[in-house]
């Protein structure tokens, strides 16, 4: 019996779309995150090692959507290959069984290399835009989640004796973001 056909897909935010990462390649489940790919901490990329078994097929659109690293990359390729996992890479049409040849493993940490240095390129590139924007006044820094009247609204809860982490719960924020404008 052949294994599952299982795509991972990613993207750094929700507002960005992810149908063009494995569109016209059939899979029998996929894993979606919106998150960024700053640590291996992500939903369902940890659902995704989990549920992927002997046999399994794991497809990717391409590296830097499995990590931003070269550690997390190899680490994460390993994990699933040694459980007897195979991992494809669309765009760099590459294939990883575990029984890879050294050219493969070469092209897996040049390739990684390349996403993590293209990565820190962006990270460089976003920041001085940043600084230009703060010395011209433009940059007014992230929109404040917090306002005057959902304050007001914790605090009421708060009087009323509703437990704190349910507040933060039911308002989207971090037990942290309500004790600091408490």
């Amino acid at each position: 019996m052949a294994g599952q056909r299982i795509g991972y897909i990613r993207v750094s935010s929700i507002t960005q779309n992810t149908e063009r990462q494995l569109e016209g390649i059939s899979t029998d489940i996929n894993f979606e995150d919106k998150v960024s790919a700053k640590d291996t901490q992500r939903p369902q990329l940890q659902a995704m090692l989990t549920h992927a078994r002997k046999g399994d097929t794991v497809i990717v659109h391409s590296m830097d959507r499995l990590a931003r690293n070269l550690d997390d990359l190899r680490a994460i390729v390993k994990q699933l290959t040694g459980k007897g996992v195979v991992v494809q890479f669309v765009k760099e049409s590459l294939t990883f069984t575990g029984d890879d040849s050294p050219m493969s493993n070469l092209l897996l940490n040049m390739l990684g290399a390349v996403a993590e240095f293209e990565r820190s390129l962006i990270r460089d590139r976003q920041r001085e835009g940043v600084q230009i924007a703060k010395a011209n006044g433009v940059y007014k820094g992230r929109k404040q989640e917090m306002t005057a009247e959902r304050i007001q609204e914790i605090k009421e809860r708060i009087a009323k004796g509703e437990p704190k982490a349910k507040i933060a719960k039911d308002m989207n924020i971090s037990r942290d973001t309500l004790y600091r404008y408490l």
